[in-house]
């Protein structure tokens, strides 16, 4: 038995377009399924928990929405031995890139139907998870302004929903201010003076396919870092298309670090975003939770 969490509003109503095009490939098929509609991050986690709980052996839950959804379900499928499959219908979608999984819903569908269980870290901030990244500073502001925009609902109506993060970059660079920094990664400090961002990976990108971490390993037990400091806001704005494809590492006021445990300082408080989400400020601490979820992911090659 499959199970999926749906979530409608995601994505502006496309996860319930995704949704309607994969009950319907079910019904055809006669595979059976179950399936939870959610509004809420907290009904998601609640409803699934108690599906979990249930005496069914499930193959999978496939969660049809953004990777915010996918967030507010990490707590019920860590350790649950049940693989998630992801159905992308956000405005990000960094999970299926991460996990390379298909835009299209029939490949989606069928890398849940027939593709492989594969073991997943979780960054661990303070006692909440977060699967593909944590944005400190710039990059959480610019999260947060696209998420409480009109924008973001207009990009995700034409399906562009890159194109909101774009506009939320010049939208946040108005008002946000460097401060100075310190970053300790398995017990070496390293000291900004004037930093902009600090993001914490497991995938590759983040932000609707901002390559910010571009060695970034799903299963190796190790966060990837990526900070931007000393620059100025054109520098900074010159960084971003160099995202698309990994060069700012490259970059002289970009710093790439890998470590196990990370703790975050600022000299000014800094929002904190884990796939997406509100989740903490600075200071804080997190650590790579090593293989504690299952993804369902295509056959390689």
């Amino acid at each position: 038995m499959y199970l999926f969490v749906v979530n409608k509003n995601s994505g502006n109503g496309r996860g319930f377009r995704v949704w309607t095009k994969i009950s319907k490939i079910l019904d055809k098929r006669n595979i059976l399924y179950q399936h939870i509609f959610t509004e809420s991050a907290d009904q998601a986690h609640t409803l699934l928990m108690e599906k979990l709980s249930a005496p069914i052996t499930w193959k999978a839950v496939g969660v049809v929405g953004g990777d915010g959804t996918i967030n507010s379900l990490l707590p019920a499928l860590r350790d649950s031995g049940v693989p998630l499959a992801v159905f992308p219908s956000g405005s990000g979608n960094d999970t299926a890139r991460g996990f390379h999984i298909p835009m299209k819903t029939s490949a989606a569908l069928e890398v849940m139907l027939g593709g492989l269980p594969k073991a997943a870290d979780l960054i661990s901030i303070s006692g909440q998870s977060a699967l593909t990244a944590l944005a400190v500073g710039f990059d959480a502001e610019v999260a947060h302004n696209v998420n409480n925009s009109l924008y973001k609902k207009f990009c995700n109506a034409f399906g562009l929903g890159r194109m909101a993060y774009v506009i939320g970059v010049f939208h946040t660079l108005i008002t946000f201010r460097p401060a100075p920094l310190t970053v300790e990664c398995d017990g070496v400090t390293h000291t900004y003076s004037s930093a902009w961002l600090t993001a914490v990976n497991n995938v590759i990108s983040y932000g609707g396919g901002l390559a910010i971490c571009p060695q970034a390993i799903t299963d190796d037990g190790f966060l990837d870092i990526c900070i931007v400091h000393d620059c100025s806001r054109i520098q900074l704005l010159m960084l971003f298309p160099t995202l698309l494809y990994g060069g700012h590492t490259r970059l002289p006021f970009v710093t790439m670090l890998r470590g196990k445990n990370i703790s975050v300082h600022s000299s000014l408080p800094r929002m904190a975003l884990g796939d997406g989400e509100h989740l903490t400020s600075t200071p804080l601490t997190a650590a790579a939770d090593p293989g504690v979820m299952q993804v369902m992911c295509p056959h390689p090659g």
